[in-house]
């Protein structure tokens, strides 16, 4: 009897003991699942936020970006994109708010020019030109940057600034926009003769088959409507260097910030 009593006991701390070690590894398992599970998950809801912000489904393209951060907080590529949908919708106040706290996580040109974009469609004109500053200290090599500043200066009545930001950009991408754009600013500077030298850079050059008489018959470029420097709206960087209002390329893996 007594021996009987005692195998049984035997038997259930056999038994229970069995069964934590089962217990702890199906806990083990299922932690080591849920990484997978997490990251497929943020992985769908980035791939809802890109998609609705490219179809201007901001409602659920927000809400995505939300569930992002409620999960990884400091994540500065969600605050950016986030940012870029608040400016869409022209709620430049929250889009600020974003961006800055994406700057305060990562530090980025394209976050300081996304702000700077911002205070210029919002007329705060003085803020635009030390945001568009702080970011092309950090990176100068966009000839976007270089135009966007100069309207700034433009805007607070600084010619040689503009000037000097629109040769910059023109060494950067010469072309006919950039060309263009520093034509139109040395008319406006009063320096006709500096003018007409980037005109002639834009003119076409008569080739072999092309006589003399046909190539002076090209209307002057100056007779033509000019065109005020801009700053494209549609115009913003991404990773890392975005702009506000369409990124340019694939939503990254929201495992780190990038």
């Amino acid at each position: 009897m007594w021996y009987t009593i005692t195998m049984y006991g035997l038997l259930l701390v056999a038994c229970a003991g069995a069964f934590a070690l089962w217990q702890q590894q199906s806990v083990t398992e299922t932690t080591s699942q849920l990484p997978m599970r997490l990251s497929g998950k943020l992985d769908r809801l980035w791939e809802v936020a890109q998609e609705s912000l490219r179809d201007r489904r901001y409602l659920r393209a927000e809400k995505a970006l939300l569930t992002i951060l409620r999960v990884d907080e400091r994540n500065a590529t969600a605050y950016n994109r986030l940012g870029i949908l608040y400016a869409k919708q022209k709620a430049f106040d929250d889009a600020i708010e974003c961006f800055e706290i994406a700057q305060s996580l990562e530090p980025s040109a394209s976050s300081l020019h996304n702000v700077g974009l911002i205070y210029y469609e919002t007329k705060r004109y003085d803020k635009a030109a030390l945001a568009f500053e702080q970011a092309l200290a950090m990176e100068d090599k966009l000839a976007a940057r270089h135009i966007a500043y100069a309207k700034v200066q433009e805007k607070l009545g600084h010619s040689k600034k503009m000037l000097e930001s629109l040769e910059r950009a023109a060494k950067l991408e010469p072309g006919t926009q950039t060309y263009q754009l520093l034509a139109e600013g040395y008319e406006r500077a009063g320096d006709h003769k500096k003018a007409q030298r980037i005109r002639t850079k834009m003119q076409p050059q008569p080739t072999s088959a092309q006589s003399p008489q046909q190539h002076r018959a090209q209307p002057d470029p100056r007779q033509q409507p000019q065109q005020r420097i801009t700053v494209p709206s549609q115009q913003v960087e991404q990773q890392p260097s975005t702009a506000y209002y369409h990124p340019p390329a694939a939503l990254p893996a929201p495992a780190v910030p990038t």
